[in-house]
């Protein structure tokens, strides 16, 4: 619903910059939502939206933005695109409402906020980007804050960005492409198409920082197609040479998981004796196994099991193959990831039998929806594969690479897919086409399709 609203707010911007901005502002939005869980983290984010929208709509109409040669929209399958009329601007009025009502929504927004903050800590954010981590979380400080959504008010932009420095993370980020990209041929591909736009001049009018990771990454993924590639900005400094997470955001991340119960949000026995379990990542297990642990006991009388994965993200593979684990009496190989950087591949098998789990036998439901994505469309078509699960929903995002990020300089920095899936049934994976449900349904609907089919086998044993 949040998401609806979202799309709703940006068509207050005028055409041309929906065009240009449509799409990474939508995508940014997702990855912010994704990370900033919780009460307070979600008023943040719609207070920074909101602040943006009052002060970004009318500027865009009376300032007409220079555009960037070959920028185009980078889209997906199942995913939501902008079509834009060309020369369409939206009547004064409307512009005048949208104002008023986001300036009002940003009131609200503030007072909880400062109203919230005084009995409660700010919770941190998460961030994870292993090498095998099917879904690298970016700090919300990496959030590029040029387009709608990502605009963090409580930390300067570096405005004035020069050639030379423009140079040193072009540069930056073609070496780490050509050095890790899991598909070398490729990552040559996309390190050409920097050098020819850097070539062109379709960088020379940008100054601020984060408006220069935004359009480097939609470039990148003109190429690519790859919703793991990111090239993100953050405005406080980090080492240079350094890769992978810092200790302290390590930390964070273990924080985080704990207070939010691992990301594990519903666990419920429904009518019929049917297990429900709602959960929106695949975290680390070295943190979350007494977690996975004890939700998976409270299900382990059901008759029937559904996995409700319409609002995860992903994660870590060895989280995928232990849960998957509850749902097989034997260790069953379930994926393969073959990884550039080592040039070896790992296998991934269930940890099955699981002391005194009653689930190997029973049967198994997953919802997704069009942004189920990454570890999570794993778990889906391992399943699937294995024909141990019914899937149930829509078409899934599409995202298989793992990915680490590297630093480029103090700033900037880049998340590289560096590895790819091998399914042991399929030989493929998903990356660019999703996960297809055994039963295409809306993703709304998803969870009462997946009780009728349980309910029906139930009535029929």
């Amino acid at each position: 619903m949040s998401e609806k609203i979202y799309v709703l707010l940006l068509r207050l911007y005028p055409s041309h910059f929906r065009e240009q901005y449509g799409d990474a502002a939508l995508q940014l939005y997702r990855d912010r939502a994704r990370d900033e869980k919780g009460f307070l983290s979600g008023l943040r984010l719609w207070t920074d939206l909101l602040a943006d929208l009052v002060l970004s709509v009318p500027r865009q109409y009376l300032y007409v933005q220079p555009s960037f040669a070959g920028v185009a929209r980078p889209h997906a399958p199942g995913m939501p695109s902008f079509f834009v009329l060309e020369g369409e601007s939206l009547p004064a009025k409307q512009i005048l409402l949208g104002g008023i009502l986001s300036l009002a929504f940003l009131c609200v927004f503030w007072i909880s906020l400062n109203s919230a903050t005084k009995h409660t800590a700010q919770p941190a954010i998460a961030y994870r980007s292993s090498p095998h981590h099917s879904a690298s979380r970016q700090p919300r400080a990496l959030q590029p804050p040029s387009v709608p959504a990502a605009k963090n008010f409580a930390v300067s932009e570096l405005s004035n960005l020069d050639a030379a420095q423009r140079r040193r993370v072009i540069d930056g980020a073609i070496a780490k492409l050509n050095e890790y990209y899991v598909y070398p041929d490729l990552g040559r591909q996309m390190a050409e198409a920097l050098a020819a736009h850097q070539q062109r001049g379709d960088y020379n009018s940008i100054s601020d920082a984060e408006t220069f990771a935004v359009v480097l990454t939609t470039h990148l993924r003109e190429v690519s197609h790859d919703r793991h590639l990111f090239v993100g900005y953050n405005p406080e400094e980090n080492p240079a040479n350094h890769d992978g997470p810092t200790p302290t955001e390590l930390a964070r991340y273990r924080s985080d998981m704990q207070r939010s119960n691992c990301t594990f949000e519903k666990v419920e026995i429904l009518p019929r004796n049917i297990g429900y379990l709602k959960f929106n990542e695949f975290p680390d297990p070295a943190i979350c196994r007494p977690t996975v642990t004890a939700v998976m006991k409270k299900l382990n009388n059901a008759d029937a099991i559904i996995f409700d994965l319409r609002d995860n993200h992903g994660g870590d593979p060895q989280m995928v193959s232990l849960i998957a684990s509850y749902l097989f009496n034997r260790p069953t190989h379930v994926n393969d990831i073959y990884d550039r950087r080592k040039n070896s591949t790992r296998q991934f098998w269930t940890k099955s039998p699981v002391s005194g789990n009653a689930l190997a036998d029973k049967r198994a439901y997953v919802l997704t929806s069009s942004g189920t994505f990454s570890g999570a469309e794993e778990f889906a078509y391992d399943l699937k594969m294995l024909k141990r699960a019914t899937v149930v929903g829509e078409t899934t995002t599409g995202g298989a690479h793992p990915a680490r990020t590297h630093q480029i300089d103090e700033h900037f920095r880049i998340r590289v897919p560096e590895a790819r899936p091998i399914n042991p049934v399929s030989k493929k994976n998903w990356e660019g086409t999703g996960v297809e449900p055994d039963v295409k349904v809306n993703a709304a609907d998803a969870l009462d399709t997946a009780q009728t089919l349980a309910e029906q086998r139930h009535n029929r044993h």
